[in-house]
């Protein structure tokens, strides 16, 4: 005799809906201490202006994750696959405000095919909408002077070069060397990585962007690319990411060592790019793992269209790949 499934508890709505509005407040924050003052925090310097700013920010950034997650969520329900709404998690003074979203998956994945669609269907649902909130941005930013910027190799934030200062120091204390003259700062200047698609937008937008020459972007620009961000972050094959889960429909088991080719190329831009990386190399090979569990009808054949959209997805994984996300610039 089989007994009943277990009931499923019933959705608290306003959970979802009071997370999502701390999240707009913590976003709207954070622009703000970020991205607008050059000086410490004051209530009494928040203009209309710069409220509105903020505020196009924290909605362009939650509208991206919000169209992620239900990218996710809409294609679990198609699955009949039990799924939450999704959660939004702020998280105060921080970053950007916020961790992005998440929903829970109650369920097993059926098959592949099932798992290709639930797995890509929110990091191509991010960048049908980040692509246009990107290129609307870019086209109201202005294209302003600003000195050229080296990328040295291996990378001043890298690994190796904090190791190099950090053995000259140490072989400065021994020898009684005279410390080096310290340079002039005038400011610290917060630089975004470019990736393949922003390039692409920009030149969309504002044309080719000559020597000497930089945008200074509207706040909506930088939401969209934090949105790249993410999708570059969830489309790396391992474990149980979004590309994880690709990867797994495509790969099976061996999936695990593309995972593992993924954390060495991680190490890498660690040790020799910027260390920035190795926050995600910890979270990747050991919150996330390498292992994805089985699908419940492993024997049901992967598509021909499902594997049209992993190579679509992967084209979106290059698109969005930059080396260095973000670095400090002093001037």
């Amino acid at each position: 005799m089989e007994s009943a499934p277990a009931a499923r508890p019933a959705p608290r709505y306003w959970v979802h809906l009071l997370l999502l509005v701390l999240t707009v407040g913590t976003t709207f924050t954070s622009y703000l201490l970020y991205f607008h003052f050059q000086r410490p925090y004051s209530p009494d310097e928040v203009s209309p202006e710069a409220a509105h700013r903020a505020l196009a920010f924290s909605l362009s950034l939650l509208t991206i994750l919000g169209s992620h997650e239900m990218g996710h969520y809409l294609l679990a329900r198609y699955h009949r696959v039990d799924t939450s709404l999704p959660y939004f998690i702020p998280l105060p003074v921080l970053g950007v405000g916020t961790l992005g979203a998440v929903i829970r998956i109650r369920d097993r994945i059926p098959h592949r095919n099932a798992l290709v669609d639930i797995g890509a269907a929110g990091p191509l649902a991010g960048l049908v909408v980040a692509l246009p909130i990107l290129f609307w941005g870019l086209a109201h930013s202005t294209v302003v002077d600003a000195p050229s910027m080296d990328a040295p190799f291996p990378g001043d934030d890298s690994l190796w070069a904090y190791g190099r200062d950090a053995f000259a120091w140490v072989m400065a204390k021994i020898t009684h060397a005279p410390p080096a003259p310290e340079e002039a700062i005038h400011s610290v200047q917060t630089v975004f990585g470019d990736s393949l698609l922003m390039r692409g937008l920009t030149w969309l937008a504002l044309g080719p962007i000559p020597e000497g020459k930089d945008v200074l972007v509207h706040p909506v620009v930088i939401a969209g690319w934090f949105g790249l961000l993410v999708t570059l972050l969830n489309l790396m094959p391992v474990g149980q990411l979004d590309g994880g889960h690709l990867a797994f429909a495509l790969w099976g088991p061996r999936a695990r060592w593309v995972g593992r080719a993924v954390a060495l190329v991680l190490l890498f831009l660690t040790v020799f790019v910027t260390a920035s990386w190795g926050l995600w190399l910890l979270v990747t090979s050991k919150l996330v793992g390498f292992g994805h569990p089985e699908v419940t009808e492993p024997l049901e054949p992967l598509s021909p269209g499902r594997k049209v959209i992993c190579a679509l997805c992967f084209l979106a994984l290059i698109g969005c790949a930059m080396p260095i996300p973000l670095r400090q610039v002093v001037t």
